[in-house]
């Protein structure tokens, strides 16, 4: 009892130790002895900052302090700044809103309903629909449970008006390829093209923004069980929890951005707010995504060309439209996830999550501090305008960054794993203890069956039929088409057998080309060769 008392008291010091030096490099110049100070005073006997008649009903943080009506107004003209400031929605354009039932998409399906009202002082000019990506199948829900949340959401959904769309996370297996490759993109119009399109839009419409014509689905759609089961082996495939949730996340924007393309819209909402972003910042540098920060974290997300991504609650902490969505009854679904019941320690986005939140209750400028260092954040190698997508990740569709310096945790990985495969001539005390890391590549010789035991030649291997190592050069070719952190990914994968058909035949595909740039590389012009 008294080592495990030292172990937990050990464990208490390290994670204040950690605390105190991260808020150390935060630099944070407010004074928090004087917010302490004054969070002492109850807030019934406090004024709104706003009015200065109401008495304040809402706490944001030391000193801010709104009454009901001016933290609606508030809240609603962050929302709608958001979008005058980046000018990426067009007036008239197909805008679908990605909701999943939490809170945060909740709440920005509100203010879009509210941005549409006929009472509302600056209209919204777009054209919303709703989709639902329903995951119950992944996370083990029985179909009457699916149909229950399901009948939840459609309920909200149908109260708004909007067109809406549920789809089962299972559609992911019958997605065609095109969605891991780039579609090209529309030409960038000028900024005075906003206002030519605010015009042009208030001359062809009598002001109603919404489009009875799209479908609007009232039930589930049927899904046959053996792709549920498929999509449970491709999820259990990963050993770690970490990788099971990259995974998830991939599946499920390739859906996303797939659904906006079928039913033809331009834009795609996301409900990612400043805390949950913070914390996916954290993350993703902890996964190696420190390259593609700019386009998971930021406003907006090209990476797939024809399609943008958007986060208008990039601004909102989650403590701010948890007081939004209880004071004006904005209604939400709990739906279990993945990291559900799991413990801080399960998965490095959970242990990620515990730690900001932690900070952010002692220092509350944590989430912002980081989310502000999240607003700085360019790619470095830019974002690539050619066609070709042999230099972006065949899952994330990011800029490959597997091209770097010698310098860089890829090449540094790629020199460990090339270590780790020089065979010794005795294994030592210390490599049993430290054994060989799990390869994405075939340790099978070509030319011989690796059920024979004598590596004797199935006879097989030339039609690449037959033989139980035929699909291994899969896993091989694989690493090339990857950024570093979706490497890391695939590599915790048992087999990569278990990914959906689109992404095999992608890889295919980007595999003859290669080889085929190969052949013909002595008759190809350099870029500096095509003057004369």
């Amino acid at each position: 009892m008294q080592c495990n008392d030292h172990h937990l008291f050990t464990k208490t010091i390290f994670v204040y130790e950690q605390q105190i030096t991260y808020f150390t490099m935060c630099q944070v110049d407010e004074d928090y002895h004087d917010g302490l100070d004054r969070a002492e005073v109850p807030s019934v006997f406090k004024k709104c900052v706003k009015c200065k008649e109401a008495s304040a009903a809402v706490v944001i943080r030391a000193g801010d302090t709104f009454c009901r009506d001016c933290f609606k107004e508030y809240f609603i003209h962050k929302f709608r700044a958001m979008l005058g400031k980046n000018r990426i929605i067009f007036p008239g354009d197909k805008v679908l809103l990605a909701v999943s039932g939490g809170s945060s998409s909740c709440s920005m399906l509100s203010q879009v309903q509210e941005g549409l009202s006929q009472n509302a002082h600056k209209k919204l000019r777009f054209l919303p629909g709703i989709v639902y990506i329903d995951e119950g199948g992944v996370v083990g829900q029985s179909v009457d449970e699916r149909v229950r949340t399901v009948a939840e959401l459609q309920a909200v959904f149908r109260a708004t008006g909007f067109p809406f769309y549920v789809v089962p996370l299972e559609q992911v297996l019958d997605l065609p390829s095109s969605v891991v490759v780039m579609a090209p993109s529309s030409s960038e119009q000028p900024a005075s093209a906003y206002k030519e399109a605010v015009d042009q839009f208030l001359k062809s419409n009598s002001g109603s923004c919404l489009n009875p014509k799209d479908q609007d689905p009232t039930s589930l759609p049927v899904v046959p069980e053996a792709h549920t089961q498929f999509l449970q082996q491709l999820i259990v495939s990963a050993k770690t929890l970490t990788a099971r949730h990259d995974l998830l996340n991939t599946l499920r924007q390739h859906l996303l951005v797939h659904t906006a393309r079928t039913e033809g819209y331009r834009k795609v909402m996301l409900g990612d707010n400043c805390t949950r972003l913070a914390i996916k910042l954290l993350t993703s540098i902890s996964l190696g995504r420190g390259a593609q920060l700019a386009q998971d974290t930021g406003f907006s997300d090209s990476r797939y060309g024809d399609i943008i991504l958007v986060r208008p609650m990039r601004d909102y902490s989650a403590k701010e439209i948890a007081y939004y969505n209880h004071l004006f009854n904005v209604v939400s679904v709990f739906i279990p996830s993945l990291d559900t019941k799991t413990t801080e320690k399960a998965s490095i986005q959970r242990l990620t999550e515990s730690f900001v939140t932690k900070l952010q209750v002692d220092f509350p400028s944590t989430v912002s501090t980081i989310y502000r260092t999240s607003e700085k954040l360019q790619t470095a190698c830019g974002s690539s305008s050619t066609d070709d997508s042999s230099d972006r990740c065949l899952l994330c569709v990011c800029t490959l960054d597997t091209s770097g310096e010698n310098s860089s945790s890829f090449q540094a990985t790629l020199t460990s794993e090339q270590l780790s495969q020089t065979k010794y001539p005795a294994r030592t005390k210390t490599d049993r203890l430290h054994p060989a890391p799990v390869e994405l590549e075939s340790s099978v010789p070509s030319g011989s069956c690796c059920s024979s035991g004598g590596g004797e030649d199935c006879g097989e291997v030339e039609s690449g039929e037959g033989c139980c190592s035929s699909k291994e050069p899969e896993k091989t070719n694989l690493k090339t088409l990857l950024c570093y952190s979706c490497h890391l990914t695939i590599k915790d994968m048992s087999s990569v057998e278990h990914l959906p058909q689109y992404i095999l035949l992608e890889a295919q595909r980007r595999k003859r080309r290669s080889k085929m740039r190969e052949e013909i590389s002595e008759f190809l012009l350099d870029d500096g060769e095509g003057g004369n």
